[in-house]
C-alpha cells in the first residue's frame, strides 16, 4: 500500500500495514506537492514504528492520568515541602482520582475540566480549592507534554482576595475555652500564642525551645513560609508570655532544641475505658525531639465544641442556627484565621504599617491594603470624637 488520493477534495493520503494494523493518515494538501508530502511522511511513519519494535526509539504507549499522576506525585516527593505534597496527595486521593484516574492523558480537555469545577462548586468547594486541584492536573500534564494542546482554552476561577475573617471576641472567648479542654493539651497554648502573635501554623508547630526566649519575652521564627517571615523576631503579649511559661513547667527537663509543642501519644484512662464514666484522655508518650505532627483533629473538634457552646449560651435552637446569615460559625474557622485576627486588631489599634509587616513576617507592602478597611473603620471612629464639637443637636 502507498500514497492515494480520495476522490472527495483531493487530499494525498498513505497508508500501510504494520503488526497486523492498517494505518491511514492525511497529509491535508492537495496537488503534486500533497503527493510528495505524502509519500515523506509514509517513510517517516514506517521508520519511527520500526524503531520502536527494534527498541531503539519506544513508541509511547497512551497513560491515563491515575498512572501519570501517580508517578508524577512520587518523583515530587523529595522536592516539596510537607505541606505542599499533602494538599496535592489530598486533591489526587480524595477528588481528582474519581474523575480523572481512567482517563488518558491525551483524552482530557478544557471541557472536561470545566465540568469538574462546576462539579467541585456544586459540591460546596472554594475556589481556591478548585483551582489548586486544576493545578495537579496542569502539572502532571505539562510534564508529559500534554497541557499545550489545552492551554489557552482552560480558565483557573476568581478566587476571593479576602485574607480571612476576624473573630469576635466573643467567638475567641470561646474558642480558647474549648480548646483549653481539648485532650491535646499543648492546643490551648498553641492558639493563644497565634491570636497574640500572628504566627503562622507551621512556624508555631516547628517551635524549639531555644526560640523561645522567656526572660525577654520574644519568639524568634525559625523556617517560614517567606523570606521575610524568618528569623524574625515577634514581641509576645503579658498573656502570651505567661501561657508559654506555664507550658515550659510541663517540661521541666527540656533541652533547647526539644520541641515547644512536642508528638504525644493519648489514650483513654478510667472506668471501663469510657468518656462518659469516668475515663479521661491523656498523654501517656511525649517524643520531646519530633514536633507534633498536625493540630487537625483537636483544633476540628475544639472548634465544634466552640460553636455548640456559643450556639447554647444565647438559648438558639439548632435549626436557626443553621441558618442563621449573620452567624458563619466557628465551625467554619480556619487557623489561618487566628493570624488574621492578630493583624486586624493590630491594624485597627493604630499600629503603624511597617511595624506590622515585621510582626506578620511580609517580604511587600502590599499585604498590608488587605487590611485597609480595618485602617479605614478605625480612623473613622477616631475622628467620631469630633461630633460633639459644633453640634446644632
Amino acid at each position: 500500500m502507498a500514497v492515494y488520493q480520495r476522490i472527495k477534495g483531493g487530499v494525498w493520503w498513505y497508508r500501510f500495514m504494520f503488526q497486523g494494523n492498517l494505518i491511514a493518515v492525511s497529509s491535508k494538501c492537495k496537488g503534486k506537492d500533497g503527493k510528495e508530502l505524502a509519500k515523506r511522511m509514509e517513510a517517516d511513519h514506517r521508520l519511527k514504528l520500526g524503531e520502536g519494535r527494534g527498541g531503539l526509539k519506544p513508541i509511547a504507549k497512551p497513560v491515563t492520568f491515575g498512572v501519570a499522576a501517580k508517578a508524577f506525585l512520587l518523583e515530587k516527593k523529595p522536592h516539596w515541602a510537607k505541606k505542599t505534597r499533602e494538599i496535592h496527595d489530598n486533591s489526587m486521593k480524595h477528588h481528582l482520582e474519581s474523575s480523572f484516574s481512567d482517563v488518558l492523558l491525551s483524552d482530557i480537555s478544557s471541557e472536561l475540566i470545566s465540568a469538574y469545577q462546576s462539579k467541585r462548586q456544586e459540591e460546596g468547594a472554594s475556589n481556591r480549592s478548585i483551582n489548586i486541584e486544576v493545578s495537579l492536573i496542569r502539572m502532571v500534564m505539562r510534564k508529559a507534554k500534554k497541557w499545550a494542546d489545552i492551554e489557552d482554552e482552560v480558565k483557573m476561577l476568581q478566587e476571593e482576595e479576602s485574607p480571612g475573617r476576624e473573630l469576635s471576641d466573643e467567638e475567641l472567648k470561646a474558642l480558647l475555652a474549648a480548646c483549653k479542654k481539648s485532650a491535646s493539651r499543648g492546643l490551648y497554648t498553641a492558639v493563644l500564642v497565634s491570636i497574640h502573635t500572628a504566627v503562622r501554623n507551621e512556624e508555631l508547630r516547628l517551635l524549639r525551645w531555644h526560640q523561645v526566649d522567656l526572660v525577654e519575652g520574644t519568639i524568634t521564627v525559625g523556617k517560614s513560609k517567606t523570606i521575610g517571615g524568618k528569623d524574625r523576631i515577634v514581641p509576645l503579649s503579658q498573656t502570651a508570655w505567661d501561657a508559654l511559661k506555664q507550658w515550659k513547667d510541663q517540661f521541666p527537663n527540656a533541652l533547647p532544641t526539644n520541641a515547644v509543642f512536642p508528638r504525644e501519644k493519648y489514650a483513654l484512662f478510667g472506668t471501663k475505658g469510657q468518656t462518659g464514666k469516668g475515663g479521661v484522655v491523656k498523654a501517656y508518650e511525649t517524643f520531646p525531639d519530633q514536633p507534633v505532627k498536625s493540630f487537625a483533629t483537636a483544633w476540628r473538634r475544639a472548634k465544634k465544641n466552640a460553636d455548640t457552646a456559643l450556639r447554647t449560651a444565647k438559648k438558639i435552637s439548632v435549626e436557626k442556627w443553621k441558618t442563621a446569615k449573620e452567624n458563619t460559625h466557628i465551625e467554619s474557622f480556619r487557623w489561618h484565621d487566628l493570624r488574621h485576627s492578630a493583624v486586624s486588631r493590630l491594624a485597627a489599634s493604630g499600629v503603624n504599617d511597617g511595624t506590622i509587616q515585621e510582626i506578620a513576617g511580609w517580604m511587600s507592602p502590599k499585604m498590608i491594603k488587605k487590611y485597609s478597611h480595618v485602617r479605614a473603620a478605625a480612623m473613622r471612629k477616631a475622628v467620631s470624637v469630633f461630633d460633639t464639637v459644633g453640634s446644632t443637636q
